[in-house]
């Protein structure tokens, strides 16, 4: 157990990590300031030192990035807009989709998913919606989070290259996760998401550009989340 005097003195000691989590983060949330995220961050660094097992030698800086990084997204996501109907119907989606992949023993379509859960194209259109929202937080947390579960696929990154990773590797091998993932896309869907997170272009700025409404900009962007995370369930858990 840290004494006061200890812990503040490892807080000050690492609050420039809590600055480069925070600097890092794409969090497009108008009520979040940088002051705001850096003392969530702190939060989250706290944990860290208090939930460190040295014995384990996995390196402090990569541990307590995770945390910081991890209890940050988790505050925002709890005050997104995001309803609890909402977050029911992704879950059932999910389920959904989970219970078609065992039984057909491949990628269920949109019409198999809508027949499953009794739902017509313009209310599969909405769950897209939500996973976009859900999406405008963090593209990473979004990908490499399992469903029901605070696993994160970073983490298990960490656990297979736990002598030699510190946080630069595991940045540089979400980079490369990502890379090899999109090139799967089309051509449209990567100018998406280039647009969206490389040029931080607003929804109405991307659908001028592509001749489509702001809700079909968010329903495309929603499916390319979901055509990512299967891309990782493939290649990660079969």
């Amino acid at each position: 157990m840290y004494s006061e005097t200890v812990e503040e003195t490892e807080i000050l000691k690492y609050l420039p990590l809590v600055e480069k989590v925070v600097s890092q983060l794409n969090i497009k949330r108008a009520d979040y300031d940088r002051e705001d995220l850096i003392n969530i961050g702190v939060i989250g660094l706290m944990d860290a030192l208090k939930k460190y097992d040295r014995s384990k030698k996995v390196p402090f800086e990569g541990y307590a990035y995770i945390r910081i990084k991890g209890t940050i997204i988790d505050e925002v996501r709890k005050t997104s807009k995001v309803s609890r109907s909402k977050m029911a119907k992704l879950n059932d989606f999910y389920k959904a989709k989970e219970e078609l992949e065992k039984t057909l023993m491949r990628t269920p379509s949109e019409g198999e998913i809508c027949e499953k859960l009794d739902i017509n194209d313009k209310q599969l259109g909405k769950i897209h919606e939500t996973i976009h929202q859900l999406a405008s937080l963090s593209l990473e947390h979004v990908l490499f989070k399992e469903e029901n579960t605070e696993i994160k696929l970073i983490d298990k990154i960490e656990d297979t290259n736990i002598q030699q990773t510190d946080t630069a590797l595991l940045g540089k091998e979400q980079v490369e996760l990502l890379t090899e993932a999109i090139k799967t896309l089309d051509k449209r869907e990567q100018m998406i998401l280039n647009f969206y997170y490389v040029d931080e272009m607003p929804l109405k700025e991307i659908a001028y550009i592509l001749e489509l409404s702001i809700p079909r900009i968010s329903q495309i962007h929603g499916k390319i989340i979901l055509k990512l995370k299967q891309y990782f369930k493939e290649v990660y858990h079969d």
